[in-house]
């Protein structure tokens, strides 16, 4: 990815200038919001701008840097990764309206460009259906969050995780191919080197999950000799 360089000047924040908002969602920061006016470094460590009390957090994770009229999302060498869209940043990226920032497996942040984009951020989506749609499983995909049977699968699932009932979900009560999981969870460039031992791998694991939620239905079902379906019906 090509490097910017990058200032921490502060800019002038006067009452005409809309600045960019970070707003925590899945994590312990959920519901905190930040106006990104200046460079905030997120971290363990007290001295961050955005502190996130947890091991898996570097005590100097990430930072947010304003290059003219952009913001850099910049990884500081995490163990544990920065993700940007699902997506593990190496260095940097430049971040668009509505990007999803996940900080190791702890941290979900939405970005929006200003407050006049700013959603109606509610704890349970789930919560707004009715039946017939109301189902045991709900996933959003703007806040890669999910809930079984009315409460948030804590702590977040991995993106390879979400990916694979992602898709699932697209397609809930039909049978995925292994090879479609596949591209879907490891993309199309690496997925000829995956095989189906990682993939059975990773649905134990997604299984593993939904059951500390809901141990009495089996939502990932093995169809023999193809791949897999999610059935997901509706909450009695």
């Amino acid at each position: 990815m090509r490097n910017l360089k990058i200032g921490t000047t502060m800019m002038k924040n006067d009452q005409d200038k809309e600045f960019p908002l970070l707003i925590g969602q899945t994590g312990p920061l959920n519901g905190q919001r930040w106006v990104v006016d200046r460079t905030l470094t997120i971290g363990r460590d007290a001295r961050c701008e955005v502190v996130i009390p947890d091991r898996q957090v570097s005590r100097y994770h990430a930072r947010l840097v304003l290059v003219e009229e952009n913001v850099i999302l910049e990884d500081l060498g995490s163990k544990n990764g920065t993700f940007c869209n699902g997506r593990r940043i190496e260095d940097q990226v430049r971040l668009e309206d509505g990007d999803l920032i996940q900080i190791a497996l702890v941290q979900h942040f939405v970005y929006l460009a200003s407050d006049a984009t700013l959603p109606l951020l509610e704890p349970i989506p789930w919560q707004k259906e009715t039946e017939p749609t109301r189902r045991r499983l709900y996933l959003d995909k703007q806040s890669h969050r999910v809930w079984v049977m009315g409460r948030e699968v804590l702590p977040p699932l991995s993106v390879p995780q979400f990916r694979l009932l992602e898709i699932l979900y697209d397609h809930q009560g039909e049978a995925v191919s292994r090879q479609e999981i596949i591209r879907a969870v490891w993309g199309e460039e690496q997925s000829l080197g995956v095989s189906d031992q990682a993939l059975d791998a990773l649905v134990r694991r997604l299984r593993d999950r939904l059951a500390a939620s809901d141990a009495e239905y089996p939502y990932l079902v093995t169809v023999r000799g193809y791949g897999f379906r999610l059935d997901n019906p509706v909450y009695p």
